[in-house]
This record gives structure tokens, sequence and C-alpha cells, in this order.
């Protein structure tokens, strides 16, 4: 009894095998070949009883049915090859390969079982080859379906990956039989596998034996791809894709070089652009690999390719690819090592190319100057040696040529040439100076960059400074005595008029690279100039081309404080001059100081690269700036007029800036040991850190002091706001109870908003604990009393509107409620349309606080954040509003979807664009320019949902096109411009009607508002006309 038990138990899985294979065979059901894969996994069958339950379907006279079978067996062991042992393995293969000489049907089964075989780690020594005979010998492989060719193309890829010391051992059998498998193939997908298997022959050193030819032609046939992708293309196969993948063929081994170059000549030489283009990016990497041996045979032809396409080309993307060639053939022959006895081919090809376009030089008004000297430089920067062959060729040649032409435009175009040459010699060294091609012309050249500088051409000026640039980056090319020359003419050029500003700001420029590798020439020669300039500046009357001079000087000396020699030279001089006019009284507009103030910044951004440098500057400049302040705050007997310049808010804002700058790249240690001495100075007017530090009274900006020190704070704020992070601030509670109490004062609008400012940016800063919660909680306390407030109700505002920005910012959990008490003040009669405004600035980047380079916490996605927490509530509280309340909400509204990233607000478009078009309505200009900057772009991005309100954008942006603003009127027109790119059928009712319309503006006063009116009209005119 035992005994049968234990037999009906043991037959119980195989009769559900069995079932499972009956439906699968007969039955032609899918599902049970996963069912029986996911019980061989779970050890409920092994393969040899599913082998054993298939027998019957395995043998069956009617091909479908054994089909079937073997389709079941190998999707199974698609699953399950790494299950199989070494005995298995080698009994199923020895199955399959009989099975390639069964019926046609069978076929396809039987390769999926053998990929599924090829996979397996079981598999024994010499099956691989025995895999692959047999493939080669019984299945003809392009005459099966596309999905099947794949499958062989992955079984080969397959041994080759595992395989491929057995493969090897096959000789040239097996490249022969990989060529009769790929011959014909037309389907990208297996052309992808196929490229990347002759790809791996070649680099992985298979024997290819007498079949190089046959493996080229087997691959060159698709050679230039022409390969559009269907639309919504499931599997992605780009035209790229197939182009790079043959390339890398083709270029992969010189032994193709003798059938490659001839085809890619023919094709460079054909009218088919894509043709052109991909022989020459070919060509380009074909010189990788060949030697001189394989070019040689084929340079006139291929020079000749070449230089027709860049002489006689329409498409600049040719005309680049082919001077790319030519760069590389050119590197191609530098770099190949010669026998003794081998001709040098270079010196030959470079000589073609001199004979060719030499003459051409030498006609700077013709068409042909420009490609000639193009494909000189091309050839001679493909390495030293072509560089000094084609250089000491054609640069003899081109300065006869500067001498021979007096006409500035012909010139110019020569020594735009000559620059191009030069910019070449700075990618080779010569260790001998005298070895550098450049040495023997160094006399002429200067002698030449010299009389360009002093032409009377702009343009030729232009190129004489950028000559003279890249002439100075040659080492030893300049003597001392060039250099003084140089430094006059820059000097001079600096201070050209306003007509020559371009010229100006090239000599600038050309001033600071040239400081950088001649410090000790521009100290010597040119600040002692423009010293006595500025002295001459602070004795002179003041007048428009005292300041025009003025300006100018202080431009050049900011240009040149590029080294860190130079900087300790220029610093001193410009805070001298601050402090100068400080004590004379001399400068008396704002203008002057705010001057000085620019260049002190430029000079401080400049030394940012340079640690050294950026504290010697904040160490000199931060100590300087804050004494002349703290001086300027100090009541006096007698009014000074400078000292009421520096408390003036543009003029603290310059300073603030320069100060900022001066202290955003600080190290932690050396911004904590600067920190240690500023917080003392505002706190208990400690000024022992400060120069000259004997001042008439106490400085105390936080308690009695005068309006003029709490305006200081706006320093402070610049300060402390642009320190690292991890800097701990001393005094903090205290600093931040100060900051609290200024900001709700209403004696002085600039300095209680500089002192909100620096508390939101000390508070986005802060870590999150319970030092940050008490701060909080004190703030609000502080913002709620002050808006209950009628004489602070203002001042109360702006502080809550900058925590709410810096917790904004940080995505701090408090932001929200801060948001919403924002919004419920848009209903307020008197701080409604500030509020409405705060939005503005919530979205915005900030200038001077809260910013990613002072170190502040700002998230990646905050203005999406925003987005997504409030505009819910804005557009609710609009239709829950007071009719006179809701241009309040709209305005809010509009400044966050104009700050919004276009990605986001596209899907939420639909549902939004109704408020946005009442927006237009609103009376308020900066409501209407700020929906109008929102809807041009979505005009361009979304003009299936614009399409639907046609009729009203029409009517809206017209009338806004009349609009008292000009900014305004110009938003409107450029709407009406990207209107036309709306399906012309839903425009073509309005054409006229517009086109009456827009001839008002064409009229109009301002001459930026009549450029868009013509414009717009132009497109409306052309809407629904044949190509528009």
């Amino acid at each position: 009894m035992a005994a049968a038990a234990a037999l009906e138990e043991a037959a119980a899985p195989v009769g559900a095998l069995c079932g499972l294979v009956q439906d699968f065979v007969m039955g032609q059901q899918e599902g049970p070949a996963d069912q029986v894969a996911a019980d061989v996994k779970s050890g409920g069958y092994t393969v040899l009883q599913v082998v054993e339950a298939l027998g019957s379907s395995l043998e069956n006279p009617e091909p479908r049915t054994r089909a079937r079978g073997i389709q079941l067996l190998s999707q199974v062991l698609l699953q399950c090859h790494s299950l199989l042992l070494e005995k298995e393995v080698v009994h199923l293969i020895l199955f399959y390969e009989n099975r390639l000489k069964d019926h046609h049907l069978v076929i396809p089964p039987v390769l999926q079982g053998l990929r599924a075989l090829s996979l397996s780690v079981a598999l024994p020594p010499g099956l691989a080859v025995s895999v692959l005979k047999a493939i080669f010998q019984e299945v003809h492989v392009q005459s099966l379906l596309q999905v099947d060719r794949h499958t062989v193309f992955s079984i080969i890829t397959n041994f080759m990956r595992s395989r491929e010391e057995e493969l090897k051992g096959l000789g040239a059998d097996f490249t022969f039989g990989f060529i009769q498998v790929m011959d014909g193939e037309k389907d990208p997908r297996n052309l992808l596998l196929a490229f990347h298997i002759v790809h791996d022959l070649i680099s992985k050193d298979y024997s290819l034996g007498p079949f190089v030819e046959e493996l080229f032609e087997v691959t060159s046939c698709y050679f230039p791809i022409d390969f559009t992708p269907p639309p919504n293309d499931p599997y992605g196969i780009q035209r790229d894709d197939l182009i790079l993948s043959l390339r890398a063929v083709l270029a992969s081994t010189p032994r193709f070089a003798e059938f490659l170059l001839p085809l890619l000549i023919e094709k460079v030489d054909s009218e088919i652009l894509s043709a052109k283009l991909d022989s020459l990016q070919t060509l380009n990497a074909c010189c990788a690999v060949y030697g001189q041996k394989e070019l040689k045979d084929f340079l006139p032809s291929l020079w000749a390719s070449i230089r027709r396409e860049v002489f006689q080309t329409a498409s600049e993307r040719v005309e680049a690819e082919g001077l790319a060639a030519l760069h590389s053939l050119t590197a191609c022959l530098s770099c190949s090592v010669l026998r003794a006895d081998a001709e040098d081919l270079l010196d030959s090809f470079l000589s073609n190319i001199l004979q060719d376009c030499r003459h051409h030089l030498c006609e700077p008004d013709m068409k042909l100057v420009w490609p000639s000297a193009k494909l000189l430089q091309a050839a001679a920067g493909a390495s030293a040696r072509a560089c000094e062959h084609i250089t000491s060729n054609v640069l003899p040649l081109l300065l006869e040529q500067f001498h021979k032409h007096s006409q500035s435009n012909q010139r110019r175009t020569i020594l735009e040439m000559i620059l191009g040459f030069l910019k070449l010699q700075q990618k080779w060294s010569y260790e001998d100076k005298d070895e550098r091609p450049l040495s023997s012309f160094k006399d002429q050249l200067c002698s030449l960059v010299f009389m360009a500088l002093t032409d009377a051409s702009t343009q030729l000026q232009l190129v004489g400074i950028r000559t003279l640039t890249v002439l100075g980056a040659q080492p030893d090319l300049l003597s001392s005595g060039d250099l003084e020359l140089a430094i006059g003419h820059l000097y001079r050029l600096s201070f050209l008029e306003e007509d020559s500003q371009s010229c100006r700001v090239a000599a600038l420029e050309a001033s600071g690279t040239l400081t950088t590798l001649y410090p000790r020439a521009f100290s010597s020669h040119l600040l002692p100039k423009l010293a006595e300039e500025l002295h001459k500046d602070v004795a002179r009357e003041n007048g428009s081309s005292k300041c025009s001079k003025h300006f100018r000087c202080l431009q050049a000396l900011s240009a040149v404080s590029t080294h860190p020699s130079i900087v300790k030279e220029t610093l001193p001089l410009l805070l001298q001059h601050l402090c100068q006019t400080n004590k004379g009284n001399v400068i008396t507009e704002a203008s002057g100081v705010i001057a000085i103030c620019q260049s002190l910044q430029q000079v401080a951004e400049k030394c940012q690269q340079d640690p050294e440098s950026y504290w010697y500057f904040h160490e000199t400049a931060v100590p300087c700036l804050f004494a002349l302040a703290v001086q300027a705050s100090m009541p006096e007997k007698e009014s000074s007029v400078l000292r009421k310049v520096l408390l003036q808010d543009e003029v603290l804002a310059a300073l603030a800036s320069v100060i900022g700058t001066a202290t955003t790249h600080l190290s932690p240690e050396l911004a904590t040991q600067s920190v240690t001495c500023v917080i003392p100075l505002f706190l208990d007017g400690n000024t022992s850190f400060l120069p000259e530090n004997s001042f008439p009274g106490q400085f105390q900006p936080f308690q009695d002091g005068s309006s003029g020190q709490r305006r200081l704070v706006a320093l402070l704020m610049a300060f402390v706001c642009s320190l690292p992070r991890n800097v701990e601030i001393p005094q903090l509670n205290r600093l931040m109870r100060e900051l609290l109490e200024q900001s709700c004062s209403h004696n002085c609008p600039f300095s209680s908003t500089a002192a909100a400012k620096c508390f939101a940016g000390l508070l986005n800063k802060q870590p999150p604990g319970q030092q940050l919660d008490d701060l909080l909680q004190l703030a609000m306390d502080t913002v709620e009393a002050g808006l209950a407030s009628e004489s602070s109700r203002n001042q109360a505002f702006t502080l809550l509107l900058w925590i709410t920005k810096a917790l904004v910012l940080r995505y701090h959990p408090l932001s929200t409620c801060l948001t919403t008490r924002l919004m419920g003040l848009l209903s307020d009669p008197e701080l409604g349309p500030a509020a409405a405004d705060g939005f503005s600035l919530l979205m915005s980047d900030g200038s001077d606080v809260l910013t990613r380079a002072g170190h502040a916490d700002v998230r990646i996605m905050f203005r999406q954040r925003f987005f997504t927490d409030n505009v819910p509530a804005l557009v609710q509280g609009f239709h829950a509003a007071p009719q006179d309340v809701k241009p309040n909400y709209l305005k809010g509204l509009s400044h966050v979807l104009n700050r919004l990233p276009k990605t986001v607000l596209l899907p939420e478009l639909p549902t939004l664009l109704s408020l946005l078009l009442e927006a237009l309505s609103c009376p308020d200009s900066v409501v209407q320019l700020s929906t109008l900057s929102c809807l041009q772009p979505l005009l361009l991005e979304a003009p299936q949902v614009m399409s639907l309100h046609v009729d009203i954008l029409v009517t809206k942006f017209l009338d806004l096109s009349s609009s008292h603003s000009m900014a305004v009127r110009i938003a409107a027109l450029q709407c009406m411009h990207a209107l036309t790119r709306l399906p012309a059928p839903v425009l073509l009712p309005y054409k006229a009607q517009v086109i009456r319309a827009l001839a008002k503006p064409l009229d109009d006063k301002k001459r930026l508002v009549r450029k868009e009116a013509v414009s717009a009209r132009g497109e409306w005119f052309l809407l629904g006309s044949p190509g528009s």
C-alpha cells in the first residue's frame, strides 16, 4: 500500500507537466511555457523530465508540432540555462545541431534553444565551434525572418564574448562563415549587431585570411548610411547609431585602406551633402590608424577632393569637416615612423597645399583668400613640423602683402590671416628659442602690429590688439623695448573716446592678459601713468571730460589687476584715491564714488582665483571701506558734501557690493578671523581694527546712533550674508535681536530694509534646532506687533516678506504659514498691492542677499514647490475676493507664473489660462507686462491650447499695443508676432483686422516699438502664403 502511494505521489507532478506540455503544444497556449520554466527553477521538475514529457511532440511527423515542442524546450532553457549541468548541455547541443537539418519551420525555435545554450556557463570546450559550424553549414540565414536572423547574430556575439580562443582556432573559416551570415542583411536592428561583430573580429585579432576584401565589401555596401527611422519607432534606433557603428568598422584597420579610400573619394565628390559629410568624417577617423604606407597612393586625390569642397562648397558643415580631415591627414603623415631610406611624404604633401593656396593669399579682396588661409592653417595646426614648414613659407609672403597694400580693409584681412598662423604657434613648445619659427620674423611682426595700432581704422586696430596679445603670449618674442611701446599703445587706446568703445574694451582686455605675463613691465611703464592720471583727476575741476577720463583710468586700473604683484599696487592706489577724495571734498557726485567702487569690485572678482591675493584684498579693502563709511556717519559741526554722498543709498549699495564680493570666497578659517572684528564694530563700537580709527564720536548703529550710522547696516548685511555657512558668528542672538528691532524702525526705510534683509540672510543659513525655532518665534511676534501698529506696518511687512523668502528657499516647514499670512495681506487696503509685488521677490533670484554665491541655502526646485503649494490657494482666493481686491491676486499669480519654468507651467496651462487672460484686463501696467512676458513663450510652446482662445488674445494684444507704457506696448507686439506660430486656419479670419490695427504702432514715437510693429505686421502679412 505504501509503495503504491509513493508511486502515485511521484506520478502526480509528472502528470501535471504532461498536461502543461499538451496545453502548449496542442492547445497553442503561451502561458504553460512560463509555468514550466518557473517549476524547473524552483526544483519541481528537471530539464530531463521536460524533455521526456516532450518526447512524442519532438518525434511527431507533423513539422508544426515538432516546432511547437522544441519552442517550449527553448523557452524553458532561455530562463533556466544557468541551472544546466555540463552533461545536459552536451546532449542538448547534439540534439539541437541535429534538428538544424529538420524542416524549415523547426529552425527558428532550434536557434532560440542554441541561443540559450550559448549563454550557459557549463558549455564544454569545443561545442561553440561545433554549433557555429552547424549553423554556417545547415542554415541559410538570410532566408529567415528578422527576429531569427537577430538570434543568429546573438549566438555569434555570445560565443565571441565567452569562447574567443576557441573561435580563433577556426581561423579564417569563422570569418568566411560570418560573411555568409551577414551578406544581404538589411534590418537596422540586426546591422547594429553585425557591425559590432565585425569590429570585434578586427580589433580582437581574429584571422581574416584571404577574406579581407570580402569582409570590407559585405560592410562597405551600407556606406553611406541612408536610414530614416519610422515615426514612433519602439526600438529607438537612430541614423547616427548606424553611422557611428559602421564608421568604427571601416576605420578599424589599415588593411581596408586600399578599398576604402577610393570609396571615400568617390562619395566626397558626389552631389549628396550627407554622403560628403559622412565620407569626410570617416576619413578623419581613418587617419588615426593609417600610416604613410596606406595613404601614399591616394594623397593627391584626397587633397584635390578636400580642396574642392573647401573652395566651392555652400555648406559650412562640409567646409568644417573638410578642414578637419586635412588636419588629420597632415597629423597622420607627421606621426608616421619612417625608415632611413623611405620618402617623407609630409614635405611633398605640404608643398602641394602651398602651391595650390599660396597665390590666393596675394588677393585679399578675392573670395578664395579665406578658404586658402583656412586650408593652410588646418594643415599647419596638425604638428610642429607642419606648422614650421607652412609658417616659414607663408609669413614672409603675408608680411610683404601687408606693406604692399595700403587700404585698411585689405590690411585687416592680411593681419587676420597672420593672426591665425600666430595662434597655431602657441600649440607647440621649443626647447631652443632660436628654433622657434617666429624668431626670425619678430621685428617685422612687431612693426606691423604697431602700424595697425596707429591706423585710423577701428577694425584694423582691433585685429592689431588681438595680434599683440598673441605675440605677447609667445615666450621671449617681445623685447623690453617692444613691451614698452606696446604698453604705450595700450595706454593710449584705453583712453579713446566713446565712438571707439570696442577698441577701448579690447585694449583693456589685452592689458589684463599681458599683465599676467609681464607684471614688471606693466608695473614700471603703465601704473605710474595711471597713478599720475588719477592725481590729475583729483586736482582738476569738475567737468564731463574729466569724469570720462577719470572713469577710464579707473577701468584701466581694474583691468590690469590680474597678477598678485600688480594687485598690491593697484588696490592701495584705488583706496588712496577714494580716501583723498573723501578728505579733499573733490568728488561731489555719487557717480564718482560708485565708479571707484565698481573698479574695486572688478579687482576683487579677479582676485577670487588666487586665495592669497583674495585675502590680501579682503584684509586691505574691507577695513578701509568700513572706516570711510564710519567716518562719514559721524556727526560733525560742518556739513561735508562728500560725506553726504557716501551715505546715499546707491553709494552704500556699491560699497556693500565690494564688501560682499571680497567675502564670498574666503576660507572658513579666514572668514572666522574677519568676523570676530566686524561684529564687535557694529555691536560694541569697537573700531580698533579700522585704519585711522580716531573718530570724533562713538559708533553705535543699533543703540542711539544717528540715522547715518544706522544706514551702515547695509554694509554689515553685505559682509555677514556673504560668509560661508559653517562660519560661527559671535554674539549671534544679540545681533539678531538688534536687527529685528531696527527692521521695524520707521525713521529710515533704507536702514530698516537692510536690517530685515540681513536678518533673513542669517536666518536662512541657521542650522535646524532650538536656536532657529526661538529666532523664528521672536521674528513672528515682532512682525505681528508691527503689523498691528500704524507707524511701522510697512517695515513689518518688509520683514515678513524677507523672512518668508529666506524660509521658502530652504523648504522650511514654517514657510507655508508665512506665505498664507502674506496671501491674507492681499486683501489689505493699504498693503495689498505691495503684498502682490512681494510674490515677484519670493520667486526671483537675489542680487545681494540670499544668493547661491553668498552660500545661502537655496534648494534647486524651490519655485516649482512654491507653485505647487500656493497657486491653488491664490486661485481660490481670487475667486472668493471682492472685485476691488481681485487685481492684487492677479498680480501675485502673474508674478509666480512668470518666474516659473515653462516645462512646469505647460501641464497646468488649461486651468490657469483664463486667469492670465483676465490679468490682461487689469489696469496695472506691472501686471500687464508680467502676464505678457508669461504668455509669449506659451504661444510658441503650447499653440494648440492657445488656439482655443485666439479671439480674446488678438483683442487684448491689440488693445495693449496702444498702452501708455512703452514696455507693455513692446511686449504686446512681441505677443502679436508670436501669435503667428499658431495654426494658420485659426488666424486667417483675423488677418485683415490685425494688419489694419498694427498700422498705428508703425508711427509710434519710440523706435523700439516701431521695430516690433514692423516685425509683427510683416509676419501677419505672410500668414497663409506659400512657404510661410
